[in-house]
């Protein structure tokens, strides 16, 4: 169990998207960041990486690994698709 609370992990959350987008950008991607809800990081990828096949490594080995490392082992990331940013309980 992950010992904060949604909004308390937005911020730190927030600067971990930063870190890794500058990697994303290289080959032509980018990242958005939606919400936090249960632990799990809402993101949405853009540009290069929307419909690349690798978008599944990336967002596992990349974003979640770093998010993992930098505030805690139990998140978990999620790639909401071209609009579906306002219905995430549905994913």
């Amino acid at each position: 169990m992950i010992p904060f609370s949604d909004e308390e992990l937005i911020e730190p959350v927030k600067n971990v998207i930063d870190k890794v987008r500058p990697s994303l950008a290289l080959d032509g991607g980018d990242i958005d960041f939606i919400t936090v809800k249960n632990s799990n990081v809402y993101v949405q990828l853009k540009g290069a990486c929307i419909g690349c096949a690798s978008s599944g490594s990336t967002l596992k080995y990349g974003v979640e690994r770093q998010l993992r490392m930098d505030i805690h082992p139990d998140l978990c990331v999620v790639n909401v698709p071209v609009g579906m940013e306002n219905d995430i309980d549905n994913l």
